[in-house]
């Protein structure tokens, strides 16, 4: 289980990373969020697989934890022949052979030139190409505020409490009237929710931006939190009052899903050029861990001391991350990774002028009458960069 633990995490960083090197900015977001809506495909695998006509008795639980290797088998079977990241092979291995043919795998066409070159202007544009570590990161003061902004959708990313929801449920269920031997089955709704609110999420990032998704998740986050104290207070006194907290909870699931679960992910590649990116999925994997032992360690003392209003902590980390990111956080849509980074160049007090005009040189080019542009020949520059 421990080793199980251990691969989930270095996933958890590898895998948004590599999504978001090889993704076309105008559906970054979106294929980013592939990353979540699996996480909510698994969660309620694990909960039709738990239940008690499959897996979900004592007898068969060494069952259920072998399913585990299905998936497991099938990326082993599968993972060699994906092509590896075409930024990576041209900025870190400076092999231009190998980012072309990887380039032209996940885009679909021969002709790559135009993402090459603007691969190339961003590497220029960069003070290093060389993956710096975690420490080194901490120190640059050029990245001080991608650093702490990253930090913050993480933190609360644990500290919003969603884990501490299904501590209630089995009991809010209950209160509700449902049956145990139907609380199996109705808590397949909350899988179900978070697999809609992903899905929806991943179609619409692209049209609303990442900005938006995560302040309205937060946002709505500590509304329905606030509901749910209220509900939960006076259950005891109203015989319905349990099923308003049984909406409550797929409100704060679906409010979750909808930016906060998904968005962390996609911004930690976005806010870095590709030197500091692996640093910075290092950083906040740990930020994320560190919150989720924090919170699975305090909350039982909390809901001890505060009884129903503890509830009431995760509404106000809610807030504190949505107000910081409404005043802090640049839209990254449709943006390239030099873009995003100079929209911090004010705040981390550094200049960006010459790297930002070289890039905007690339992605401006327009080819002209006499069949080359710059040297380039018309029919590789006509077509727009995805990169």
């Amino acid at each position: 289980m421990n080793i199980k633990k251990f691969s989930d995490r270095i996933a958890l960083s590898a895998l948004p990373m590599y999504l978001g090197e090889i993704s076309p900015r105008q559906i970054r977001g979106s294929i980013g969020q592939f990353n979540s809506i699996f996480i909510c495909l698994g969660v309620f695998t694990g909960q039709v697989l738990g239940l008690p006509q499959i897996f979900g008795e004592e007898s068969r639980w060494n069952f259920l934890f072998a399913f585990l290797a299905v998936p497991a088998v099938v990326q082993l079977c599968v993972l060699p022949f994906l092509p590896e990241s075409p930024r990576f092979l041209l900025m870190e291995r400076r092999d231009e052979a190998r980012a072309e043919k990887a380039f032209q795998a996940f885009l679909g066409k021969q002709d790559v030139s135009r993402e090459i070159e603007e691969v190339h202007a961003e590497s220029r544009a960069q003070t290093t190409v060389v993956a710096v570590s975690p420490l080194d990161l901490f120190r640059d003061r050029s990245v001080r505020w991608q650093v702490i902004t990253v930090q913050s959708p993480w933190a609360c990313y644990q500290l919003c409490g969603l884990n501490a929801i299904w501590y209630y449920t089995n009991g809010i269920f209950s209160e509700a009237g449902f049956s145990s031997e139907l609380i199996p089955y109705i808590t397949l709704s909350t899988g179900g929710i978070e697999i809609i609110s992903a899905i929806v999420s991943g179609l619409v990032i692209e049209r609303i931006g990442r900005k938006p998704l995560l302040i309205f998740g937060f946002a709505a986050m500590a509304l329905f939190f606030g509901l749910l104290t209220i509900f939960l207070t006076l259950q005891d006194r109203y015989s319905w009052m349990p099923y308003l907290s049984f909406v409550s909870i797929l409100a704060v699931i679906a409010s979750f899903c909808s930016g906060p679960g998904g968005i962390p992910f996609i911004l930690t590649g976005e806010l870095f050029e590709q030197s500091y990116r692996a640093a910075a999925f290092t950083i906040a994997g740990t930020i994320n861990w560190l919150a989720n032992f924090a919170v699975g360690l305090l909350f039982p003392f909390i809901q001890e001391a505060l009884q129903t209003y503890a509830f009431l902590i995760f509404m106000v980390f809610c807030l504190i991350g949505a107000i910081y990111l409404f005043f802090i956080l640049p839209e990254t849509k449709n943006k390239t990774f030099v873009e995003i980074s100079q929209s911090f160049a004010k705040l981390n007090k550094v200049s960006n002028a010459k790297p930002n005009q070289e890039m905007e040189d690339v992605l401006s080019i327009k080819p002209t009458s006499g069949g080359e542009t710059n040297g380039i020949p018309n029919n590789v520059i006509e077509m727009e960069s995805s990169f």
